[in-house]
C-alpha cells in the first residue's frame, strides 16, 4: 500500500485532473489517493465564510454564483460522455444547492467548517467520475468516516487506523481509493478541518496509519530546493533529507511541506518522496530517517515575524523570571519560534499576532515591553551543521552587509536561524545562496 497526495495546482484544472488519473493507474499497486480542493477554491470558499460572518449575505451570494459558474465550466472539460457529465452536474448542483441554503442560516463558526470543506468534497467526487467515465475500477472513501481529532484538535494515530483499516476491510478486492485532504472529524462529531495545508498532514497520517510503504506528496515543483526558487535564480532540487532536517525546513517556511507532516511519517518510519506532477520522472526528493551526508542542505525563510523584546532590570535578581514569561505565551497558546536572553533582557519571536495586545498587557505587569514587526527568520539548515565550526562562519561571512536582529545556534543540531528585516530577506537568501553554495 502506498499513498500519493496531490494540491491544489496537480488538480486545477481539467487537463490536470487527467495527469493525475494517468499517473495512478500506471500499476497496479494498492494505494490511496488523496485530493486537495481545486486550487483557488479554498480561497472562495474562506471569502464565502467571512462575508457571511459580517452578514453581507448579497456579497456572499455572488461569490457562490461565480464559484458555481467555474465549476460549471470545469466539468464540461473534465468529462465527455452525457452519463458522466450528468453525474457531475448532479454533484455540483448538490454542493451548491447546500452553499445557497447556509444563506438562510445564521453564521457560526461549525457552520464554517461545513462551508470549507466543499472544495475537498467537490474535487474528489468529480475526479471519480472522471476515472468512472475512464473505466477505472477505485472506491471514493469519505474521509469524515476515519479521519478525526480530538478535543486539543490533534489527530490520533490508532484511533484512524482503526477506522481506515475496518473501512478498507470492505474493499478487500480494491486497489485504487480515492479520499479527501485536510478535512475530518471533531472530538464532537462536527466536520473539522486540519487547517491550511492540512491535505499533506492528512496524507501523512493516512500514510502511517496504513503502514504505507511510501507518502508521495505530488506538487508543481521538483522536491525541495536548496533556496527558495522564487526568489532565488540559481538553486537545485536535494536528492534526499533526513526527517529532522525536512522538519526544519517546512517550518521555517520552505512552501512544498506542510511543517505538521513530518511528524507522523517520521514516528512510524514512512519514507515521503516530493515529487512533480508536471515532470512525473523527475527524481524529485526523498525524506528518510537517515541524512545522505552532513553539513549544509538548505536555506528556507518564514515571514510574518514579530520580536517581542521584554526587559527588566529587576531579572538578574528576579528567580523564576523566565518562567512567567513563558507562561504568558502559553496561556494565549502562542508559539515562539526564537529566543535569545541577557541578565537583564529577553526576546522571543512569534509568528501570530492574534493575542498580541493581551500578552504585551500582561508582560508589562512586570517588565518592559517593545515590538518589532516586519521580521523574517532565515534558517540555514542541514545535518548536525551546529557541531561544524566553519558553518556559522560561512553564514556571517555571507552577510557582512546585513544587520542581523538575533541569532539561534546550539538548540538544534540541524539549525542555524537569524531574524533580519523583511525588506532585507531577498538579499540574505541571495547572499547565502552565494556564500554556502556557491551558486
Amino acid at each position: 500500500m502506498k499513498v500519493m497526495k496531490f494540491g491544489g495546482t496537480s488538480v486545477g484544472k481539467p487537463h490536470r485532473m487527467h495527469e493525475v488519473a494517468t499517473l495512478i493507474t500506471k500499476d497496479n499497486e494498492r494505494k490511496i489517493v488523496v485530493l486537495s480542493a481545486v486550487s483557488g477554491t479554498t480561497n472562495s470558499l474562506v471569502e464565502i465564510g467571512s462575508l457571511l460572518a459580517a452578514n453581507k449575505k448579497e456579497e456572499a451570494k455572488q461569490k457562490i454564483d461565480a464559484l458555481h459558474a467555474q465549476y460549471n465550466a470545469f466539468i464540461k472539460d473534465l468529462v465527455k460522455t452525457p452519463e458522466a457529465l450528468q453525474k457531475a452536474e448532479d454533484v455540483l448542483k448538490e454542493h451548491f444547492e447546500f452553499l445557497n441554503i447556509i444563506l438562510r442560516i445564521s453564521y457560526n463558526e461549525a457552520l464554517n467548517k461545513d462551508i470549507l470543506a466543499q472544495g475537498e468534497l467537490l474535487s474528489t467526487k468529480l475526479f471519480s467520475i472522471y476515472l468512472g467515465e475512464k473505466g477505472e475500477a477505485h472506491q471514493l472513501l469519505p474521509a469524515l468516516d476515519f479521519m478525526s481529532i480530538d478535543a486539543n484538535d490533534e489527530p490520533q494515530v490508532e484511533a484512524i487506523r482503526e477506522k481506515l483499516n475496518t473501512v478498507l476491510a470492505k474493499y478487500p478486492d480494491t486497489n485504487l481509493f480515492i479520499t479527501q485532504g485536510y478535512i475530518c472529524r471533531n472530538a464532537k462529531g462536527e466536520v473539522d478541518n486540519l487547517k491550511r495545508g492540512g491535505s499533506d498532514y492528512s496524507a501523512s497520517l493516512i500514510a502511517a496509519a496504513a503502514n504505507a510503504s511510501v507518502c508521495e506528496i505530488w506538487t508543481d515543483i521538483n522536491g525541495m530546493h536548496n533556496n527558495d526558487p522564487r526568489i532565488v535564480a540559481k538553486t537545485f532540487p536535494i536528492d534526499q533529507l533526513s526527517f529532522d532536517e525536512a522538519a526544519e525546513l517546512a517550518y521555517f517556511g520552505a512552501k512544498i511541506l506542510h511543517p505538521a507532516s513530518i511528524w507522523p511519517a517520521q514516528q512510524y518510519n514512512i519514507p515521503v518522496k516530493l515529487l512533480n506532477t508536471m515532470e512525473p520522472d523527475a527524481k524529485g526528493t526523498i525524506i528518510k530517517e537517515a541524512p545522505a551526508s552532513l553539513g549544509v542542505k538548505a536555506v528556507a525563510a518564514k515571514d510574518g515575524i514579530i520580536a517581542v523584546n521584554i526587559k527588566s532590570s529587576r531579572m538578574l535578581l528576579a528567580y523564576g523570571f523566565l518562567r512567567k514569561v513563558f507562561e504568558v505565551f502559553e496561556k494565549y497558546r502562542t508559539s515562539i519560534d526564537m529566543i535569545t536572553t541577557s541578565e537583564v533582557a529577553v526576546s522571543v519571536t512569534i509568528d501570530n499576532d492574534a493575542s498580541l495586545p493581551e500578552i504585551v498587557k500582561e508582560l508589562e505587569t512586570f517588565s518592559t515591553v517593545s515590538i518589532d514587526k516586519g521580521q523574517t527568520i532565515v534558517s540555514i539548515v542541514g545535518a548536525e551543521i551546529a557541531t561544524h565550526p566553519d558553518a556559522l562562519k560561512k553564514v556571517f561571512d555571507s552577510l557582512k552587509e546585513i544587520d542581523v536582529r538575533m541569532v539561534s545556534y546550539g538548540g538544534s543540531a540541524h539549525n542555524i536561524s537569524i531574524l533580519v528585516a523583511s525588506a532585507d530577506k531577498t538579499k540574505v537568501l541571495q547572499a547565502l545562496n552565494s556564500g554556502l553554495f556557491n551558486l
